[in-house]
């Protein structure tokens, strides 16, 4: 599901802006709405935003004018924060974030796949490989019908 709000001058509003997190610019994606934009996705899925025509970053959080995107669950709280910074400023951002107790201290740095170890990054190519075979079918579709639209007459 995304939550949308649109931008006027330096606030943003309940309209034109997109938020999303983890997974769902698949959604973003489908709609047209991630076009030539800048954003961000789960590791696991980034090489699959090529196909709705989405520039990846590599990055936590990515802010492209009145799209936020964030790359995972933890990155929603960041991208979240982001949010409430551009809504009522720095101040308010930092209250919630204090409200949460939000100081990420993991146990484990396995967090991206160039820091976890082979055998978990492994393991979790092996129980994740039906899920991304099914989301690339899925991309490689909406990219391909979106050709098909473009080049035959309406």
């Amino acid at each position: 599901m995304r939550k949308c709000w649109s931008s006027s001058a330096d606030t943003y509003r309940a309209e034109s802006s997109c938020f999303q997190s983890a997974l769902e610019p698949f959604l973003c994606g489908a709609a047209g709405i991630l076009a030539e934009r800048q954003v961000t996705t789960h590791w696991s899925a980034r090489r699959l935003m090529q196909h709705y025509g989405a520039v990846v970053a590599d990055a936590r959080v990515v802010v492209d004018g009145n799209l936020i995107s964030a790359a995972g669950v933890t990155a929603g709280l960041d991208a979240s924060l982001v949010l409430a910074s551009l809504l009522r400023g720095d101040a308010v951002a930092q209250e919630i974030q204090l409200s949460l107790e939000y100081a990420p201290n993991p146990i484990f740095n396995s967090g991206t796949p160039e820091s976890a170890p082979a055998e978990v990054l492994e393991s979790f190519w092996k129980k994740y490989e039906p899920i991304g075979t099914a989301r690339e079918a899925e991309a490689i579709r909406y990219a391909t019908d979106r050709s098909r639209e473009q080049i035959l007459p309406r």
